[in-house]
């Protein structure tokens, strides 16, 4: 496989995996997503389920219609700043384990900015 069609994968999964949980986010009471994480404001959950569709859309049609293909790398770049958000919160309250999933998916989010970012010549 090259590396092109491994990037496509990995941003269609990683595409995916935002569009639910962001929806989610908007969808769900927010009186049920504050007994989850009773921590964060239902506010705050709000926004990160906007940040997480926007993402999750980001990382796939810019190259999809190849319009302005440089907001991939910065939709994924931006992503890795939730998930490192999700991995402290997982953390703080006794995640442990939990953690490695936020962790993975930013890793995956770092590949893609790597894989898609073109440096100005």
């Amino acid at each position: 496989m090259t590396k092109t069609r491994v990037l496509w994968i990995v941003q269609g999964l990683l595409a995916l995996l935002f569009l639910f949980s962001g929806g989610v986010k908007l969808v769900l009471p927010v009186d049920a997503m504050i007994k989850q994480m009773p921590m964060l404001s239902g506010a705050f959950l709000r926004f990160v389920g906007v940040c997480e569709v926007l993402g999750g859309i980001g990382l796939i049609l810019p190259g999809l219609l190849r319009i302005r293909p440089g907001l991939t790398p910065l939709a994924a770049a931006a992503l890795i700043v939730i998930m490192i958000g999700a991995t402290a919160v997982t953390l703080m309250t006794g995640g442990g384990a939990t953690a490695l999933f936020p962790f993975a998916t930013g890793l995956l989010l770092a590949f893609v900015v790597y894989g898609r970012w073109r440096p100005a010549t």
